[in-house]
């Protein structure tokens, strides 16, 4: 089916037909594409552009062809397949109009008067964004409450924490799970940000100038629950920035899984042995019996390169495009699909996957006995005394120097020699080089003591 022939002598080289056939990727698009046809036909009859008569012919026979399409009874890539497997129809929006002219003849060519294939699947990606943007944003919510409940098991265990991979000072292990249920959070409000912006139809923007037809593109809106229309016709046909946006909150979402999944991969192994992965999400060796391998961290991991590459795809496909449509933008299906459906699964692979983790708290405890971790609790104890901080830094660094060459830990230094670096010190110096007393002498909101972790749960239980 060309929708063009009557201008053309000679048809498409089937080669070419093929070629550039978006059919194999864009089908998934057909529940969209009836959606936005049936708002469609509803306004035509509105504006009687289209009789009722042939309207509710047409809106029967697209119900017919969604069910048939849901039941597995039409596969539109059969529909659309030509001798030795060549496309005929280009894409979803022309195999459904062959199916419907099929199903009730010349009056099914009536269903596209006054809009172009441009705004048709302009409207039908961003029906596709709203629904998925929403599926995504629900599942970020589901492995928020997987890393809550992490967190509340996990309250009162102690780990170190760490900068540059070197451990720093100790923290709660709730703290550290805390701080990915705050990353996500954001990235949850990204993606429902995006979708603010993609709630506008550019339906009846025609092919790039709009229609002479007496056309409501608001009543189109209205139908389709959307929040109004994209006003400048062009603007409406030519832009992707909304897919653009929407690959990027996914590209940040995945960042954040895979700096989570990197530290899983890091804590189960056996040098680290700070955590265990539930059987159900690791595997083992063809060949070394004794493996068991995190391999779904590491596919969320390696998987996030993907999502940046859809990135990158489509803002290079966009990047040197005139106005207005172009046939690059084809081009952005596939990147748009495949970003929506990484994200989509690694959030819920990570949600059930973190279910099934369980900490090694003694583990933690025994990195915690290297109390050069408490040094800075050491310089704030001395600054507390009256000792500017920069001098109180650099004696505690040359105490902790000198344990270091003596092969012996702070708490182990004498009296006498802390004495020698400032006169400030007294015995009371051995209270806080203890890991417990360090996270509850913190004050400030939001840090790792145990009443700010606290509020810091009840919060996010009653957010979530």
């Amino acid at each position: 089916m060309r929708l063009w022939k009557g201008r053309f002598r000679k048809p498409l080289d089937p080669e070419a037909l093929t070629f550039s056939s978006s059919l194999h990727v864009d089908r998934r698009l057909y529940r969209e594409d009836i959606e936005g046809s049936l708002a469609h036909v509803a306004m035509l009859a509105q504006r009687n552009i289209l009789s009722q008569r042939d309207a509710t012919r047409i809106r029967g026979a697209l119900r017919k062809i969604l069910r048939e399409i849901d039941s597995g009874t039409l596969d539109l890539a059969r529909l659309a397949e030509g001798k030795k497997g060549r496309y005929t129809a280009e894409d979803v929006h022309m195999a459904i109009e062959a199916r419907l002219i099929q199903r009730i003849g010349r009056t099914g060519g009536r269903l596209h008067t006054g809009r172009s294939r441009n705004d048709q699947v302009a409207l039908d990606e961003r029906l596709y964004l709203a629904r998925t943007g929403a599926t995504i944003a629900e599942t970020i919510l589901r492995l928020q409450r997987s890393l809550l409940k992490l967190a509340k098991r996990n309250r009162d265990v102690l780990m170190p924490g760490y900068t540059h991979l070197q451990r720093a000072q100790p923290v709660l292990l709730a703290h550290h799970l805390l701080a990915y249920v705050s990353m996500f959070e954001r990235d949850h409000g990204r993606i429902l940000d995006c979708l603010r912006r993609v709630r506008f139809s550019p339906l009846g923007a025609g092919a790039l100038a709009g229609t002479s037809f007496p056309i409501k593109r608001t009543t189109v809106a209205r139908i389709l629950n959307l929040e109004g229309v994209v006003e400048n016709s062009i603007d409406a046909v030519s832009d992707r920035d909304g897919l653009v946006e929407f690959l990027a909150a996914c590209s940040i979402t995945m960042m954040h899984l895979s700096r989570l999944g990197e530290e899983l991969v890091l804590w189960s192994s056996q040098e680290w042995r700070f955590a265990e992965i539930g059987d159900e999400f690791t595997t083992g060796s063809s060949m070394m019996p004794q493996k068991k391998n995190p391999d779904m961290a590491e596919l969320i991991r390696g998987k996030t390169g993907r999502v940046y590459g859809d990135l990158i795809a489509l803002l290079t496909v966009m990047k040197g495009l005139p106005l207005s449509y172009n046939r690059d933008l084809q081009e952005d299906k596939e990147p748009l699909f495949d970003a929506a459906d990484t994200t989509e699964r690694s959030l819920r692979i990570m949600a059930r996957m973190l279910s099934t983790v369980r900490f090694d708290a003694e583990r933690f405890r025994k990195e915690l006995s290297d109390d050069s971790l408490l040094a800075t609790e050491l310089a704030d104890y001395l600054v507390r005394r009256g000792v500017p901080f920069r001098e109180a830094h650099e004696i505690v660094g040359m105490i902790v120097g000198e344990c270091s060459r003596k092969g012996i830990g702070l708490r182990q230094l004498p009296l006498k020699e802390y004495r020698k670096r400032s006169k400030v010190f007294d015995k009371s110096l051995y209270t806080v080089l203890d890991p417990d007393v360090s996270v509850k002498l913190k004050r400030s909101e939001g840090s790792t003591s145990p009443a700010e972790v606290q509020k810091s749960i009840r919060r996010w239980e009653r957010r979530l």
